[in-house]
């Protein structure tokens, strides 16, 4: 294959960032996205978004509103994460998200997307950005970056292939959906509608079902908090794939209901050495600082940071019910809350209030909940096999070591 060097303000129409000025807060409206919306299969989660008023977005320039085609891509910070927008859809986004508009007479929009998710682009990206504290990579920079492109019809053939890998991550990502919803719909009916097997013969003694039973979580668990080894002793810390996994809130975010993969681990000496606790797989994790109610269940052996609790579960059948009840717990009861952050502490964690089902119906309920849970750590795991296939093949297409 022949590959052209070209740079990327060539084969765009436009390439700007997200609006400068401070967007209007409302109630509702259209969602506003920021870095930390992206997840880990480079796509916008708008489940926890702020939100500007209609006519904020409606006055904005047409090169700021996001269309079918376009790639966004994070420029501050944690920059190098592209978004390739597959609909038309009303969003606004901060300004340390660029937004390229590719040519399509010149570059195949999702070849594009596949060259800036591929590594050599990031490490170009990497290369050019300045500052210490927070890196960035200026437009100019980005307009500037050169990259390298066959003809159109072999562009189409390399993004045919590797969009069929996303395209299964994004259906099992619909059923991991629909699935998550089956869960919470049947939690609903039972647990807080109170509409359980058998629940016209039960009464209601304290607020709850006679024989279910109410106190502290750490009467019904045994909690423990995570930590985080000195961070100027760089020794201790290695990639996500070398070590003993080490999870953090930004991993919870990704993870959606299990927690298989963390961007940082710990090696061995780091474990000993600060006598970190490793949870066993199918611990129930909970965020209590900053970013409070994160819910995930560990998939694997792990280690968190200092902004997680750990609660141990003593049996599979306590599971999805604990999952569920925490999942649901209306967190912004607990500790204190302002403009800026959320946070409880540890002491106020444990002492939560906590509801137990009789063991009757904590078993009729896992019986039901268990397997979709099952069902969802397999579409999770199969999504993370086809991310890393698609990611060994990626580098390949795009040198052209592999024809098409």
């Amino acid at each position: 294959m022949i590959f052209e060097k070209i740079k990327l303000k060539d084969v765009c129409i436009s390439i700007s960032d997200g609006d400068h000025q401070a967007p209007p807060k409302a109630n509702r409206g259209v969602p506003f996205v920021t870095i930390s919306n992206i997840t880990n299969t480079n796509q916008f989660d708008f489940s926890n978004t702020m939100f500007v008023p209609q006519e904020y977005y409606n006055s904005l320039d047409s090169k700021r509103k996001a269309k079918e085609g376009d790639i966004l891509y994070s420029v501050v910070g944690s920059f190098g994460i592209p978004v390739y927008i597959k609909t038309d859809t009303q969003f606004v986004f901060q300004r340390h998200i660029a937004i390229l508009r590719p040519n399509r007479d010149k570059i195949v929009p999702e070849f594009l997307y596949y060259t800036m998710l591929n590594r050599d682009f990031y490490m170009k990206a990497d290369a050019a950005a300045i500052g210490a504290a927070q890196r960035t990579v200026s437009l100019t920079a980005l307009r500037n970056m050169e990259i390298e492109i066959p003809h159109i019809e072999t562009q189409k053939k390399i993004a045919k292939i590797l969009s069929s890998y996303d395209n299964l991550i994004d259906n099992n990502q619909k059923q991991i959906k629909l699935l998550e919803e089956a869960a919470q719909r049947l939690y609903k009916e039972w647990f807080v509608d109170l509409r359980f097997p058998g629940y016209e013969d039960v009464k209601i003694v304290d607020g709850v079902p006679e024989g279910w039973r109410k106190g502290r979580a750490d009467s019904f668990f045994n909690i423990t908090i995570g930590k985080t080894p000195p961070r100027a002793e760089k020794q201790w810390f290695v990639k996500g794939d070398d070590g003993v996994p080490w999870l953090s809130i930004s991993d919870m975010g990704n993870a959606r209901i299990y927690a298989f993969a963390t961007s940082e681990a710990l090696t061995q000496e780091a474990i000993k050495k600060h006598n970190m606790k490793i949870v066993p797989s199918g611990t129930i994790l909970v965020s209590f600082k900053l970013t409070v109610g994160r819910v995930s269940i560990a998939a694997t052996d792990m280690c968190t940071n200092e902004a997680i609790a750990h609660f141990y579960i003593e049996n599979d059948l306590q599971q999805a019910y604990t999952f569920c009840y925490l999942n649901n717990f209306k967190y912004d009861s607990l500790g204190n809350t302002s403009s800026i952050s959320k946070a409880v502490n540890s002491k106020i964690i444990k002492a939560m209030p906590f509801v137990m089902p009789d063991k009757a119906t904590i078993l009729a309920f896992s019986k039901l909940v268990v397997p979709i849970l099952n069902e969802i750590k397999n579409k999770q795991a199969t999504c993370i096999k086809l991310a890393e296939a698609r990611d060994r093949l990626l580098p390949k297409l795009m040198c052209g070591e592999i024809e098409v």
